[in-house]
């Protein structure tokens, strides 16, 4: 295998292994930024040593085992120096009468830790209520998905450097609070159960459509997303946005294998062939929907957008799809969670309701929002309404603007491709 591939074989391997690392290295050095460097030594060693050595038979578990040997020696260098306190330490237990751990306390404790899952620890630590929220979602993408500030940022419409500030503090913040590494008791859960929900579809979205690089999806994120999902659905069987996030992720993830075609290539919804689509999935997300329904959150925000997925999974074909529904729930949508994104996912249901003049007029309103300027979708989504109408020029210049916005190589050529095939309006006659 030549460097360059062995570069890329790295390069996979950190995106699905990395958070699982981090994850087993916090639950030892109890700290996420540490925990975080710890690994990223692993895969600077990676880089070293792969390249001349070639890539083990089970990567993950190289640098599972070489994260973990390095947390261990920062142990053994902690205790070295606690040794040297250690007289110290001996003389303020008889001050102050310090005992053993009682096994009752430590029994209470591992029952109250019900989950037992080190990445979903990782999710609740990076989601403490010591951070502002938005610097809990940054800091959780960042340790547990492995992207980059920049996919962050882009997942966020943010400037990058704003990004790389948020997850700096956040470390900063967990350390100087000394959180611990842990899933929070019964009674703090829901505080802080919004933010690992938003977190865990953020990834989802990320698998679902990478950001960035040559493949449309990353399935080892969405893997991860719907089981963490499940995990959560166990643990708060009553909470309705957990079941329908989870309704929404399984949903959506029904469609992947007609996503892409035999090259690779991204195929539209309306022309997936959905006896494709993973029957399975859609009667387990059909079924948490349905739970959802039953504990009062079908106007919850997850569950909306289950909704709507719903709406394309019992549509035999794409003709059968009913889009007035479609627009009636992203109106209940907008009134409950409103975005710019939202608001032009709506644009394209009301394009297939009303007809694409209609919804051109709300998507060249949203042209104006600043939050969309670097969206690759918005003129993506233009320029599919403007070759409905013929206008095939502008639509051909809306496809490149999208193409030079998106850093998918399979979006940006799919984009490319679609503007390549309107047809050449001939020249004005001579006056």
């Amino acid at each position: 295998m030549d460097a360059t591939a062995t570069h890329r074989a790295i390069d996979a391997v950190w995106r699905i292994e990395s958070a699982r690392v981090i994850a087993a290295v916090a639950r030892r050095v109890r700290d996420v930024g540490v925990a975080e460097e710890l690994a990223q030594d692993a895969l600077v060693a990676a880089l070293e040593r792969w390249p001349r050595d070639g890539v083990p038979d089970n990567p993950g578990a190289w640098l599972m085992t070489t994260a973990i040997n390095r947390a261990l020696d920062r142990l053994r260098q902690q205790a070295l120096h606690a040794r040297k306190n250690e007289q110290y330490g001996h003389e303020q237990e008889v001050l102050y009468g310090a005992s053993a751990p009682d096994p009752a306390d430590q029994v209470a404790a591992a029952r109250e830790d019900d989950v037992g899952d080190d990445l979903l620890r990782l999710i609740f630590t990076a989601c403490h209520p010591v951070l502002p929220t938005d610097g809990r979602v940054a800091l959780t993408l960042r340790l547990l998905g492995g992207l980059t500030t920049d996919e962050i940022a882009r997942a966020f419409l943010v400037p990058e450097p704003t990004i790389a500030q948020r997850i700096v503090r956040a470390k900063r913040a967990l350390t100087a609070a000394a959180v611990p590494f842990e899933v929070p008791d019964a009674q703090a859960r829901p505080e802080r159960l919004a933010s690992v929900l938003e977190v865990i579809y953020l990834i989802f979205n990320e698998g679902y459509t990478a950001t960035a690089g040559d493949d449309l999806m990353r399935p080892a994120l969405c893997d991860e997303a719907i089981r963490l999902g499940r995990v959560l659905a166990r643990l708060a069987p009553a909470e309705s946005e957990v079941q329908g996030l989870l309704a929404l992720m399984e949903l959506q993830a029904s469609r992947a294998a007609a996503r892409v075609d035999a090259a690779g290539r991204p195929v539209l919804l309306a022309d997936q062939d959905r006896t494709r689509w993973d029957a399975l999935l859609i009667h387990r997300g059909l079924a948490a929907l349905a739970r959802a329904e039953a504990l009062g959150g079908a106007d919850g925000p997850y569950a909306l957008q289950a909704a709507l997925a719903a709406c394309h999974a019992r549509a035999a074909t794409a003709g059968a799809t009913d889009w007035r529904r479609i627009v009636a729930i992203y109106n209940v949508l907008m009134m409950r969670s409103p975005s710019p994104v939202v608001a032009l996912n709506r644009a394209v249901a009301v394009s297939m309701a009303e007809g694409p003049q209609a919804a051109l007029d709300l998507v060249d309103e949203l042209a104006r929002d600043p939050a969309l300027a670097h969206y690759p979708w918005l003129p993506g989504v233009r320029g599919d309404l403007l070759a409905r109408l013929h206008r095939h020029a502008e639509a051909r210049a809306a496809f490149q603007c999208a193409a030079d916005l998106t850093r998918n190589a399979r979006e940006r050529a799919a984009l490319l491709e679609r503007a390549a095939a309107l047809p050449t309006e001939p020249p004005a006659a001579p006056t």
